[in-house]
């Protein structure tokens, strides 16, 4: 029997918007603490509310643990764009991210796309692993931390 605890991917409601929220904020400390963010903690998590879970196919991951039920992930798609994919950094390297990788090949079939920050290389080498290639390099300037990105596709 396994000590893990039992994650589900479901597609996210309107009362999941304020975890979603906290778990981006938490990953994007986490993972990026270089990158300045140009929004607010409550900026995110109104967007989240307004924007992200209303109007895009939005995904979290539920755990069931012993605390109970706890948003440990969530994944955006917005047609083949990959927009986010964020994972509680205590539950980072535990398959997650691997089983919304595969949900968003699923999804679009036909090919995917994401952005993510060249600083962020452990990001590159999860994308690479699961097929994804650099397809654009750029200084940042069309995004709003002005952070330099890599544009990555998928293709089946």
């Amino acid at each position: 029997m396994s000590d893990e605890p039992d994650v589900t991917l479901r597609r996210a409601t309107a009362s999941d918007a304020a975890a979603a929220a906290d778990v981006w904020l938490r990953s994007f400390a986490a993972a990026l603490p270089t990158v300045v963010r140009p929004r607010s903690d409550d900026e995110v998590r109104d967007y989240f509310r307004d924007v992200v879970v209303p109007l895009r196919e939005t995904w979290v991951a539920e755990e069931t643990g012993p605390q109970g039920l706890r948003i440990v992930g969530v994944m955006v798609l917005n047609g083949d764009l990959l927009s986010q994919l964020y994972l509680a950094p205590d539950r980072r390297g535990h398959g997650i991210g691997d089983r919304f990788v595969a949900l968003a090949k699923e999804r679009a079939p036909q090919g995917l796309h994401l952005w993510t920050f060249q600083v962020n290389k452990s990001a590159h080498r999860f994308y690479e692993r699961h097929g994804f290639v650099a397809a654009e390099y750029t200084d940042g300037s069309g995004n709003e931390e002005r952070e330099p990105d890599v544009r990555y596709v998928w293709q089946p």
